[in-house]
């Protein structure tokens, strides 16, 4: 591997610092010119850089200034390129959100991590559930829905008791938030290859807002969501400390 590093860092004051240190050790290429990206910050700034270079051929390091750092390797200035020789590569496919306004104008986003379905007003969501162009649930009233890819089923899926998904499973995770009917529906198991869509039931009543990794519209009547596996994302961990081994980790804590 050459050493045609590229250092890019969130607005934090740690990781801007961090930056300036490496690059004083390490110099620094333009994210094009580059044979591997070094992204400095938390999981939120891990995931604008891998939509930012989603064009790039070059891999994406992250190191951890942030907070939870889940998709982050531990920040250190030394030995950096060899830990970068070392690294294992993770690839991760993006979810492809088309989300219809209730004006009918049409959204669409990339989510690495999961596209999300969230009450907008003070009354529960009412959601139909598709796959494949067939209804699976006619009626979900609930706080929200999400689905998410292996990468992402650590994060807000977790937190809404979803299942946590080993990578390389071709599975995606469908999660109910706060279900009050069916209230013992705890979500689904669904193959990589699905199409889901979700149809919003008296959405004037009850406004509902899609989100794809932080990118938001408001007041959707529909939203499908499909992998998107012409956009492959390659992430570097240090041996040893790879999603798969993360992902197995969380579930025994």
């Amino acid at each position: 591997m050459s050493h045609n590093i590229a250092f890019v860092a969130s607005n934090a004051e740690i990781a801007e610092a961090a930056k300036a240190e490496l690059v004083a050790r390490y110099g620094n290429k333009p994210v094009d010119d580059a044979d591997i990206i070094v992204a400095l910050g938390g999981d939120g700034f891990m995931l604008q850089t891998l939509h930012d270079t989603q064009d790039l051929s070059a891999p994406v390091y992250g190191m951890n200034c942030g907070t939870v750092g889940f998709l982050m390797n531990e920040y250190s200035p030394d030995d950096l390129v060899e830990r970068l020789i070392a690294a294992e590569e993770e690839v991760i496919n993006p979810l492809a959100m088309r989300a219809e306004g209730a004006d009918g104008s049409i959204h669409k986003a990339l989510a690495i991590n999961e596209v999300s379905l969230l009450r907008a007003g003070p009354q529960a969501a009412k959601l139909q559930i598709s796959v494949d162009g067939r209804v699976r649930l006619p009626e979900l009233v609930c706080d929200g829905a999400l689905l998410c890819t292996a990468a992402g089923s650590t994060a807000y899926n977790y937190s809404a008791h979803g299942p946590i998904l080993p990578i390389g499973s071709d599975v995606l995770a469908l999660t109910a938030m706060a279900a009050f009917r069916p209230r013992r529906w705890r979500g689904a198991l669904l193959p990589k290859n699905a199409v889901v869509r979700f149809d919003v039931m008296e959405h004037e009543k009850r406004p509902v807002m899609a989100d794809a990794d932080g990118r938001s519209v408001r007041n959707v009547v529909s939203v499908e969501i499909k992998s998107n596996n012409e956009i492959a994302h390659r992430i570097l961990f240090d041996p040893g400390h790879g999603l798969e081994e993360r992902l197995i980790r969380e579930q025994f804590v």
